[in-house]
């Protein structure tokens, strides 16, 4: 196959696997750090084509909540309480991200995307999810009081800025590869207090300005390193992430009606150990 077709095929390869993983807590990056890795994927800056890949997946979102997203905006702008409440809640939550990121996130590219460090946090947000899974599990017993049960936010207008906060905190812990960014920020919302589905829903809100404020910032500061090549290759893998990342979004948002995380925390152990052992014989 001619080569700049097979780096074609191979971003397109990508791109599936940008919209497949980037809206279920096994950590998007990760993936396309090892996978990319794994096919040999060369870009004259990889990490630039991994981060606005993902804008494909986010405008899949942005479509499939287009009409809350316009609900959202359009009460703001007339003031009503209950949009602007939910839109300083997103505007908390992005902080954290943001700041560090602005500041660290060359440090933490430079530091953290090999694929040593994804196998290491694939297994500790595996093993986290699961805690946090089974603490979910026991507040559902007959001992949880009155208390309790109010103390839980079950629809996205009962969110409050502190919850939004500490989801925030969280997803700046997302910047390390293997981590996951919706991973970190349902995990942190139930943390919170949030419950598992209205957590997944804000996740989804809170990629927004996030993953977009990401895509702009790398291409800002790398575009003059991107060849002819290079803007094929993204064009394809963002088509493919966006088309891909539709399908997985709805189906998520069936899933974690009835289901619990534990599936996909147990998957994060494996394949982090898998690469470890890979890692380890390669050594």
């Amino acid at each position: 196959m001619d080569a700049g077709l097979l780096h074609l095929v191979k971003a397109f390869f990508l791109g599936i696997i940008e919209g497949l993983t980037e809206f279920i807590p096994v950590s998007s990056t990760g993936h396309l750090i090892l996978i990319g890795d794994w096919i040999s994927f060369q870009s004259s800056d990889g990490k630039v084509f991994e981060v606005v890949i993902q804008l494909g997946a986010i405008l899949a979102v942005m479509w499939i909540f287009r009409a809350r997203l316009g609900q959202l905006i359009g009460g703001t702008l007339r003031g009503e309480r209950q949009e602007v409440l939910f839109a300083r809640n997103l505007i908390v939550a992005f902080l954290p991200a943001g700041i560090v990121g602005a500041i660290f996130i060359s440090q933490i590219k430079a530091i953290f995307y090999h694929p040593g460090v994804v196998a290491t946090t694939l297994i500790i947000g595996g093993l986290i999810m699961l805690y946090v899974e089974r603490n979910a599990h026991n507040a559902k017993e007959p001992k949880q009081t009155a208390a309790d049960v109010r103390a839980t936010s079950h629809t996205l207008e009962q969110i409050s800025w502190k919850q939004a906060l500490g989801v925030g905190v969280a997803q700046c812990v997302a910047m390390i590869p293997g981590t996951s960014r919706s991973g970190s920020t349902i995990v942190g919302g139930m943390i919170a207090g949030i419950q598992r589905k209205t957590a997944t829903e804000f996740s989804f809100f809170l990629a927004m300005p996030t993953m977009l404020g990401a895509a702009v910032y790398d291409m800002y500061r790398n575009y003059h390193l991107l060849t002819q090549h290079d803007l094929s290759a993204i064009a394809v893998g963002f088509v493919a992430a966006f088309l891909s990342a539709i399908l997985v979004v709805r189906a998520v948002l069936r899933f974690v009606a009835n289901h619990t995380y534990r599936g996909f925390a147990w998957y994060r152990i494996a394949l982090g150990l898998v690469v470890a052992v890979v890692l380890f014989a390669k050594a």
